[in-house]
């Protein structure tokens, strides 16, 4: 209320010195006192809102030395006291400049930042402020990094670039409330969900956004049907690599592992391709790489024979069989180290080499799969086409796992092919970005997810993973390679369905925590007293019971927040092309009703005309019947005419005509009248009136 009042009386003493300033009286000279005045007036209602004393002395400084420069600038020299203010700059100036210095000081240290984001945590209630998102997560964030993550959009000016759609290198993830959480090109983004939770219809949006080509892996075909169309028209191309058969879909291309295995180097990627994720404690580490070394030279030996991968399962099936077969064969190789390294295996000790293939087996499990062998048939394909055309290729596998080496050898193929031509590229990055949309990549498609998350990004390889929890990726990974990923993910997605006490808890750590003032009560119930207590953004409970399509968002740069998922099926586009396809299915309809409708008429039309022919037989029979019965009948009728009249006693009258052109009434007529006339004349002849 104070500061009320003295924010009234700063109002009116500077009102009376402008009034007074544009009068021409003698005491007007006074006016910039009035000035003064007010805005020490205004002054004293600052300082004491001001909590801190340095802030109040800077309040003060700042205001002498304001109107010192304003007295000394701006006001007339013949005003009373004009020669004092000079004091106030020399005074005033040193005092702000000492307060501005040490305000930068403690704002620009460690404990300002901190202090700085526990303000503003408890402002927002430990969440994401509209602020924060938009200078982190917005169009603009995007924007601002548009030259990095486009190369090519380094040679357009300013306005040019703001032209160029921000999709082309990024992508919306999330709306919280009216704002969109974007992630550039160059992010890893997780999601952990359950089953239906809308999970692949977030990462079919992540498809449909794709600037660039696009490697897509799911255990169902949900992907496919939400997303191939709408690529075909929009981007390039699409491809379908389906090893297990699923939803009988036939594979469009084929992908032999042995394919660029006479380079020594090849071989030893390819071999870790097809082990990979098969990691677990030191000693089964151990034998995995023991593994690895042998799987190389038996690949590296088959491609240097133009052989297939069958003939490698049966090295490993028989190694002390197919001994001398494999030394021969790698004799021809550049790398000498590869025949020691197969010499070494093939005389170690017989529980040894047991072990080496053991762990090799599974490897080639796909194998015994028809399927899956014919995927697996010699072909070649070109990477740089492929992102050249933009285009998209679906990699399906079972949940059942058999396949999950060959899905994973393939798509480590097609990354480690973009990383080269990455790195032969202007910037070090793919122009546009390659994306990687691993839903259920646990389960089929077992990469080195933690070495590729933190590398592919800076050159705009996009990595988007979907699984349905951290133990998932622990079991795959390790606790290591997961948390590794975890570290990597830029943006962490945390959908609905999550019931395992230990996600929940970490999940809760991650959105941090906020005060929350705790009331307390006495025996009788009434409140004591409230007390600030720290406590979780989000508590486990909370994130347990998120509704359906939305998702905890965690991500880089700023607080946590909760925002709605976009499905596949809800957006604009895909909506349209399902009103298109129900058009053309009911004009497909339409037409077969219509042919239908012209057979029947025209089948109609024939049973007409025959109808028609028949009964103008019928009418063409009767005509001729009825004809017969006519001239049948007048012939009967003059006959009659003929034996009444008698020779002498009368005069029979007659009429000639023609029949075929008379008229069949007028002659009946005719005859008609004759008879009458004649039974007249007949009766009036009679005796004694007989008739």
């Amino acid at each position: 209320m104070r500061t009320f009042g003295a924010v009234v009386v700063a109002a009116v003493l500077i009102l009376i010195g402008v009034t007074l300033s544009n009068v021409d009286l003698g005491v007007a000279v006074v006016w910039p006192w009035f000035v003064v005045a007010g805005v020490v007036a205004a002054l004293s209602g600052v300082v004491e809102q001001v909590n801190s004393g340095t802030g109040k002395l800077a309040t003060v400084a700042g205001g002498l030395v304001g109107l010192s420069v304003w007295f000394l600038g701006w006001v007339p020299e013949a005003t009373p006291g004009y020669e004092l203010w000079p004091w106030g700059l020399i005074l005033g100036g040193p005092v702000l400049a000492v307060v501005l210095a040490l305000a930068a000081h403690k704002h620009g240290g460690t404990r300002g930042l901190i202090g700085r984001w526990s303000r503003r945590a408890r402002r927002n209630g430990g969440v994401a402020s509209r602020w924060q998102i938009w200078r982190v997560a917005s169009k603009r964030a995007m924007r601002r990094k548009a030259k990095v993550l486009k190369p090519s959009l380094r040679r357009l000016m300013w306005w040019s670039r703001r032209r160029v759609p921000v999709t082309e290198y990024a992508t919306a993830i999330a709306k919280v409330g009216h704002q969109r959480i974007w992630s550039p090109c160059e992010d890893v983004t997780l999601r952990f969900g359950g089953p239906r939770s809308g999970k692949t219809g977030e990462l079919a949006c992540r498809i449909l956004d794709a600037p660039g080509a696009v490697i897509a892996t799911s255990t169902r075909t949900d992907l496919i049907s939400l997303t191939s169309e709408l690529r075909e028209a929009k981007a390039g191309p699409t491809f379908v690599f389906n090893s297990s058969g699923l939803g009988k879909l036939p594979s469009t291309i084929t992908f032999d592992p042995l394919t660029g295995c006479t380079d020594p180097v090849t071989a030893t990627h390819r071999a870790g391709d097809l082990l990979a994720g098969e990691g677990g404690s030191d000693e089964r580490e151990h034998w995995v790489a023991q593994a690895r070394r042998v799987l190389a030279t038996l690949l590296h030996a088959a491609a240097l024979a133009e052989l297939d991968m069958a003939e490698v399962a049966e090295w490993v099936a028989d190694p002390e069989g197919s001994a001398d077969e494999v030394l021969r064969l790698l004799r021809r190789s550049p790398e000498p180290s590869f025949a020691t390294a197969a010499q070494q295996f093939f005389t170690t000790n017989d529980r040894t080499r047991s072990s080496i293939t053991t762990t090799i087996m599974p490897a080639l499990g796909w194998l015994t799969d028809p399927t899956a062998k014919a995927a697996a048939h010699r072909g070649s394909f070109d990477v740089a086409e492929l992102l050249e055309s933009r285009a998209t290729v679906y990699m399906l596998g079972a949940q059942e796992g058999h396949t999950a080496p060959l899905v994973a050898a393939l798509t480590a193929h097609l990354a480690r092919e973009a990383r080269r031509i990455a790195n032969e590229s202007p910037g070090g990055r793919l122009d546009p970005a390659l994306t990687l949309v691993l839903d259920e990549a646990a389960l089929i498609c077992p990469v080195p997810l933690d070495d590729w998350t933190a590398d592919m990004g800076g050159r705009n390889v996009t990595i988007h993973i979907g699984a349905q929890s951290r133990a998932q990726l622990r079991a795959r990974w390790g606790d290591t390679g997961c948390d590794a990923i975890m570290t990597n993910s830029a943006t962490v997605l945390i959908l609905a369905g999550a019931r395992a006490s230990d996600d929940l808890q970490a999940y809760s750590l991650l959105t941090s925590d906020r005060h929350e003032l705790v009331e307390s009560e006495d025996a009788g119930g009434r409140i004591t007293g409230r007390t600030p207590q720290r406590v979780p953004v989000l508590s486990p409970g909370q994130i347990a019971q998120l509704p359906e399509l939305h998702a905890v968002i965690v991500r880089r740069g700023m607080p946590a927040a909760v925002g709605k998922l976009q499905m596949a099926w809800k957006r604009g586009d895909v909506k349209a092309l399902e009103r298109r396809e129900r058009w053309e299915d009911l004009a497909d309809v339409w037409s077969t009703r219509w042919a239908r409708w012209v057979e029947l008429r025209e089948n109609a039309a024939f049973r007409f005309g025959a109808v028609m022919d028949a009964a103008g037989v019928r009418v063409e029979q009767w005509m001729q019947r009825y004809q017969e019965w006519t001239a049948r009948r007048r012939a009967e009728r003059t006959a009659a005419v003929s034996e009444q009249a008698e020779p002498g006693q009368g005069v029979v009258l007659g009429t000639t005509v023609r029949l075929d052109q008379t008229p069949l009434k007028v002659l009946e007529a005719e005859v008609d009248d004759q008879l009458s006339r004649l039974n007249h004349r007949n009766g009036d002849d009679a005796p004694g009136g007989d008739r």
